[in-house]
């Protein structure tokens, strides 16, 4: 069994998502603040501390037409970053649409009262489909 922790990176915040090999599924967890696209890193730590993942998989936005989005350097850099800290791999999928598409999974209203909740569920979005394409 491996546990993964899956990205929803966003400049201002972050959404995190758990999930396992065994049942292929994953859950919204966290949403870590960023300042200025720079990650919370002890909060991040304490998410590693806590899940022990093994893999980390991480949503990279891509245009409409298949091209680069703007912050595909910057996602790539938080990767890196994740790698080189804790030494596990990192995986990226496409995440065009995750947080539409979490935002109108949410109750009416949910999304206004805490905004993080779609980055949480963007992040579990994309730790999904990297779980269902590997089953």
């Amino acid at each position: 069994m491996a546990t993964l922790l899956g990205f929803d990176y966003g400049r201002r915040r972050i959404g995190v998502a758990v999930g396992q090999t065994i049942t292929h599924t994953s859950s919204p967890l966290a949403t870590i603040q960023a300042d200025q696209g720079k990650p919370d890193w002890p909060a991040v730590q304490a998410l590693i501390d806590e899940w022990q993942p093994t893999i980390f998989v991480v949503g990279m936005p891509k245009n409409m037409d298949g091209s680069a989005h703007q912050l595909t350097a910057t996602i790539t850099r938080f990767g890196n970053q994740l790698h080189g800290r804790y030494g596990l791999p990192v995986h990226y999928i496409d995440e065009r649409l995750s947080s539409r598409e979490a935002e109108r999974s949410l109750m009416p209203g949910q999304a206004k009262k805490d905004k993080g909740v779609i980055d949480r569920v963007a992040a579990q979005l994309i730790l999904q489909t990297w779980l269902d394409q590997k089953r």
